[in-house]
This record gives C-alpha cells, sequence and structure tokens, in this order.
C-alpha cells in the first residue's frame, strides 16, 4: 500500500496551529513511508471563506517546509483539489445514495427545523432531524422538486443496531444507530457539507489514512456508514488530541496566540514553532526535544500521538526558540533579527551587525529585540540616580571623574578606529590609570550612553554602536546631569 495523507484546510482566515500540527502529521507519515502528501481547499462554507485565505495556506505550509505533491496549484491525478469545483461530483454521489436508498430529500424549511429544535431543547432531550421527509413518495418527493422548493439531501441512518470504527489513537468505539442524526449531505445551494464531501474526495483521491482533529472523532461512525453504503474501503483514521490553553480551555484564536502567523510576528522562529507543534501529543518515545524537520520524519510515528490533551507551554516553546535562535550564524541572526532592530532603530549610520552581535546570545525571541534598543534613537530623559549604584561602588563624585576622563580618552581615539576592541582597550587602561575597578569606569559610561539601568551590551557595544560623534556627545550631557547634581 502506498501511503496517501491529506491536508484539507477551510480557506476561514490564518493558520491556526492546531490546524499547522494536523498538516504537519499527515506531512510526517507520508514522508516517513515514501508516499503522498496532498492539499485539498475545503471551501463549501462560502459564506465564511475570508478573501485571500488560500494564499495564505499556502504560504504558511511552503514556510513550514511542508510541501504537497498534489494539490490546487501543483495539479495532480485525482483533481479538482478544491471541492467548490466539484460539485457535479458530489450531485452524482448523493444521487447514488438516493437512488440506493441511503439518502432522501429533506423540504423542511428552516423555520420548521428551528421550531422541532426548541421543542426536543424544552423535552430535554439531544436536538436532532425528527426524520419528517423519510418517507416521501417519489411522486411526492418530484411534485415538490418540479414546483421548486427548496431542498436538501440528508443521510439515512439507520433506525436500530449500532455502528463500529477502528481509530489508530483511540482504538475500537462503537456507537448506537439511534444517537446519530441524519445529517445534512448536499446543502441547498448544491455545496456538500464536511461531513459527505470528506468521505467522497477520501475515496475519489485514494486517502489511505485520515489524520484529523479529535472533533471529528464523533462523526467517524457516519462516515463508516457512507463509506459501507458506497461499498468503498474505509482509510484509517487517526484523530489528535487537543491543543489546549490549559486544563479547561482550548487554544483559540479569541485568547491571544492562536494562528501560525502570530508567532512568527511575536518573533518565534519557523524551526522551532514546528518542532514543538510535533511535540504537541506526539512522544518520539525518547526524552529528546529538539528536531530538525528531517529528523522528525525519520522518528515519526503514529504509534506515539497521546490521548490525552496538549497543553501549549509558552515559556517551554520560547525556551526552545532561544535554543534555534542560539544556533544560527551571526549572519543568519542578522538578516531575521534586522526586521524587529528597524522596529525601534531607525539611524542609517548605526552599524546592524554590531546591534545584533550584542543581542544574538541574550534573544529568546525576535520580538523582544525592539523594547531593548529604545535608547538608541533618542537618549531617553534619566534620573541622575542612575550614576549611583551600589555593587559598582559609583557615587556622583566617581562617576563625574570618570566621565571627565572617559571623554577625554575616547575622543582620541581616530575615527576610522572607532571599534569594540579599541574602546574596549581604552576604557579598561583609563581604570587601571585611575587606580579603580573596570566597573567605577563602565557603569557611568553606560548610564550616559544609554540613559538606562539595563541594556543589553555593556559601554563598550553600546558606545560602538552609538558611533563617537554620538557617544561623545551623550557622555557631555551625562557629565551635565552630574554637575547639577546634589553633592
Amino acid at each position: 500500500m502506498t501511503v496517501r495523507t491529506r491536508f484539507a484546510p477551510s480557506p476561514t482566515g490564518y493558520m491556526h496551529v492546531g490546524n499547522l500540527r494536523t498538516a504537519l502529521y499527515a506531512f510526517l507519515l507520508a514522508r516517513k513511508h515514501k508516499g503522498t502528501f496532498i492539499l485539498r481547499i475545503e471551501d463549501t462554507d462560502q459564506e465564511r471563506e475570508v478573501p485571500g485565505a488560500v494564499d495564505l495556506i499556502y504560504h504558511t505550509l511552503r514556510q513550514a517546509g511542508l510541501f504537497w505533491d498534489e494539490g490546487p496549484d501543483v495539479g495532480g491525478p485525482y483533481g479538482p483539489y478544491i471541492q467548490s469545483q466539484r460539485k457535479t461530483i458530489y450531485r452524482e454521489y448523493a444521487e447514488k445514495l438516493v437512488e440506493a436508498g441511503h439518502a432522501y430529500y429533506c423540504f423542511c424549511d428552516k423555520e420548521r427545523l428551528d421550531a422541532v429544535r426548541k421543542r426536543q431543547e424544552a423535552e430535554g432531550k439531544q436536538p436532532k432531524y425528527d426524520g419528517h421527509c423519510r418517507h416521501l413518495s417519489s411522486t411526492e418527493r418530484d411534485k415538490l422538486i418540479a414546483g421548486g422548493t427548496p431542498w436538501v439531501i440528508r443521510q439515512r441512518i439507520p433506525d436500530s443496531g449500532t455502528t463500529t470504527f477502528t481509530d489508530e489513537v483511540f482504538g475500537e468505539i462503537t456507537v448506537e444507530n439511534s444517537t446519530l442524526d441524519d445529517n445534512v449531505l448536499l446543502k441547498s445551494d448544491g455545496l456538500p457539507t464536511y461531513n459527505f464531501a470528506n468521505v467522497v474526495d477520501d475515496h475519489l483521491m485514494r486517502i489511505t489514512h485520515v489524520i484529523r482533529g479529535i472533533e471529528y472523532l464523533s462523526s467517524a461512525p457516519k462516515y463508516n456508514l457512507l463509506y459501507t453504503a458506497f461499498g468503498w474501503e474505509i482509510p484509517r483514521y487517526v484523530h489528535c488530541p487537543p491543543v489546549m490553553r490549559d486544563a479547561q480551555r482550548k487554544l483559540s484564536k479569541r485568547d491571544g496566540d492562536a494562528s501560525y502567523q502570530d508567532f512568527i510576528d511575536k518573533g518565534y522562529l519557523t524551526e522551532a514553532l514546528i518542532n514543538y507543534l510535533a511535540l504537541l501529543g506526539w512522544s518520539p518515545g525518547t526524552d529528546r526535544e529538539k528536531f530538525t524537520l528531517d529528523e522528525l520524519i525519520d522518528a515519526f510515528d503514529i504509534s506515539g500521538i497521546s490521548k490525552s490533551p496538549a497543553i501549549f507551554d509558552l515559556v517551554k516553546l520560547t525556551w526552545l526558540n532561544g535554543e534555534y535562535i542560539r544556533t544560527l550564524t551571526p549572519d543568519q541572526f542578522l538578516e531575521k533579527a534586522t526586521p524587529f532592530i528597524r522596529q525601534a532603530v531607525t539611524r542609517e549610520d548605526v552599524p546592524l551587525a554590531a546591534i545584533a552581535a550584542v543581542l544574538h546570545e541574550r534573544t529568546e525571541k525576535l520580538a523582544d529585540i525592539p523594547p531593548q534598543l529604545d535608547f538608541i534613537d533618542r537618549l531617553p530623559d534619566y534620573p541622575v540616580d542612575l550614576f549611583v549604584h551600589k555593587k559598582s561602588k559609583t557615587t556622583f563624585e566617581n562617576s563625574l571623574t570618570s566621565l571627565r576622563a572617559a571623554r577625554e580618552a575616547l575622543a582620541a581615539i581616530p575615527a576610522d578606529s572607532w571599534n569594540d576592541d579599541t574602546i574596549r582597550a581604552t576604557l579598561l587602561k583609563l581604570a587601571e590609570t585611575l587606580g579603580v575597578k573596570n566597573a567605577v569606569v563602565l557603569w557611568p559610561v553606560r548610564i550616559a550612553l544609554s540613559g538606562k539601568e539595563f541594556t543589553p551590551g555593556g559601554a563598550i557595544e553600546i558606545a560602538h554602536i552609538l558611533g563617537k560623534d554620538e557617544a561623545l556627545r551623550r557622555i557631555d550631557h551625562g557629565m551635565e546631569k552630574l554637575a547639577r547634581a546634589p553633592k
């Protein structure tokens, strides 16, 4: 058997991380077994479709490295791969079910259905279709159709008995047919519901493994009844546990960072996010936590998928992201960090590579970068008390002395020699000459240059980044503040 998996998203907005995890598992399974990964766009819910969402799906999957073998944009032998382009196929198969007695036309309008639902709820019953149109004769049906009465086609669920299905994660499950609803297969606009289209498409596209969220587990008996009605082979089901924000709540767009793009915008690396998503509800059977995509392909096995919900741990993801950031080369980090640096730094004369070098080992996610650099374009109005630091043993008096001496020493550095090495040598030599510890010189210089107690780099790196003229100007300003400080 050639493994064929599919990812079938609806184009209704950004890619939720739970959906991306489903795509990842389908991709990994196909690649692990040298099979075929298919992308299918399920756009039958036209009212919820968001313009541009299909392109966003393409972009997200490509950025994540989940390239598909068949799909709307690459073609394949079982297209079209967009459901709205397959209307005639669904109509044909829905009619076959009607002819075989496994489905029927329903002419109930919304008002009647709402009334039935309200009555059932009032009686404490689980709302479901009451079968009003199940027993219409072909003559009655044809008359209503000829008269232009709107209709849908519903699945005819057996009145009694049970349906059993097997899931690769949850095992064998049996349900009473009486608990199932005669769900709509074909809507009044001629488009299928998900419950019908996914069965027809999965069969015609020869899908061997259906990987999807646990929310579809309760519908699997209806799908099996359809497969049986058509006489088709049932694929292997793999229902994945939900991704939770905490023990009570599912991860949701309404609660914050629930989409792939949200995390990318906050400076998480695609590689780290994919690595983390793979481990949300799946275990490689070891304690290992860091995997490349190729390593995930080698390690992936359905047996590692858990039945339990997976808690999305933002702290863990952030730690893992930091691990990935630190493995980047300086040039790779500079490329990824530059857009975030530019959110805070607009000056064209600052060396971005020097800024990136300071940040590389200190960054866990790229969105942490801009707040650390808010002093580069403009020196903030800072309190003079920052010059006093007990651990560094600095006071107003010795800080002023250090700044005066540092100003003179730094001014003597030629402009073309203004770099970390020269600045470091100059300031450390100055501390030795003054007979004080390095911090007595470096602390007041850093405060004067940044106006902040905490900075991503020290006095040496900041002086280099600011440039000679700006560094001297800020030191002058610091001396003025200290000259006015209370004695």
